[in-house]
């Protein structure tokens, strides 16, 4: 049966005086694929950083596969978990970044390998082999020994999601991943992105790309001023947004 993955009750994030965050409730079924969207300063990425504890949250919990992220409760109270045992979680949560972070004095094998061997002690031929296997998937098995520098922005984009993908995470975070990259080579990035969809991969993505969220997507959210302001099925908002600030925000994309 289905569960959420992702559960958001009234979550709150500030810097400083700055409220970022202002009460996001949000489900996301296993399964399902959620796009955020949204102008830049609606706190999406913020939300989206919450979901790992890359950022804390401030009030509220937000719930991973029916864990608290980032927190442990004791008597109605939220103490915050040390790093160790918040990196072991993340574990479980690949995320892909604008920037494609990737190791550049390593190869594309090496960037691959390391996690699973270092972190989950995969045996190093049984990672190679995995890592092969999600190569092919993303179209580059021929780039296995080759470094970064040597890849195109959509090929090191496509290498950062095999590397996410091979930690074999029951969640994927993507902060808008094809913003970097030039128009031409963003179809590349998104074709990987569909087909984990169509594995079967809970995904949240931040994105402006509008026929994917159309395509792809579950449920889209589209957030501004620290909230959502409406979500629903991809026809229902993209196609027939009830509030005025998402006809605006959608009449300058589409």
């Amino acid at each position: 049966m289905k569960h959420p993955m992702i559960r958001a009750e009234n979550v709150h994030k500030s810097f400083g005086q700055l409220e970022v965050l202002k009460g996001i409730n949000m489900t996301v079924e296993q399964g399902e694929v959620a796009c955020l969207l949204g102008p830049s300063g609606s706190g999406k990425s913020t939300f989206l950083r919450c979901c790992n504890h890359l950022e804390t949250v401030t009030a509220g919990r937000l719930y991973i596969d029916g864990e608290i992220i980032g927190y442990r409760e004791r008597g109605g109270t939220l103490y915050e978990i040390s790093e160790k045992d918040a990196a072991k979680q993340r574990q479980d949560i690949g995320m892909v970044f604008q920037s494609f972070n990737l190791f550049s004095n390593r190869t594309v094998m090496d960037n691959i390998i390391e996690a699973p061997i270092h972190v989950k002690k995969q045996s190093p031929a049984k990672a190679k082999e995995r890592a092969m296997e999600l190569l092919e998937m993303v179209g580059l098995a021929h780039k296995a020994d080759s470094y970064p520098i040597q890849l195109s922005g959509g090929q090191q984009q496509r290498i950062a999601i095999a590397r996410a993908v091979a930690m074999d995470p029951k969640l994927m975070l993507f902060d808008e991943p094809t913003s970097a990259l030039d128009p031409e080579l963003v179809g590349e990035v998104l074709r990987v992105m569909k087909d984990l969809a169509a594995q079967g991969m809970t995904m949240m993505v931040v994105t402006h790309e509008i026929g994917f969220a159309r395509e792809v997507a579950d449920t889209v959210y589209f957030m501004d001023g620290g909230v959502v302001l409406e979500s629903g099925t991809p026809s229902q908002v993209l196609d027939n947004p009830q509030h005025e600030r998402t006809q605006s925000f959608l009449s300058t994309l589409l």
